[in-house]
């Protein structure tokens, strides 16, 4: 089975994947600063606002 790669262009235009790497990203990231008890930075409502450590909403993998 040969599989052309593909080329940034393609990546760029379609999206999705780079999407996905993104939410990947993210939730790991939430996932570490909840673990390590830092809080995160977040926007809500024009302002920025901190999100505690025991608020920070991780998914659960059973789902």
């Amino acid at each position: 089975m040969s599989k052309t790669k593909k080329n940034i262009d393609e990546y760029f235009y379609d999206g999705s994947e780079i999407d996905k790497a993104l939410q990947r990203a993210v939730k790991e990231a939430l996932l570490k600063h909840k673990i390590a008890g830092n809080p995160v930075a977040s926007w809500k409502d024009g302002k920025v606002v901190w999100i505690q450590p025991e608020d920070i909403p991780v998914e659960d993998k059973n789902r």
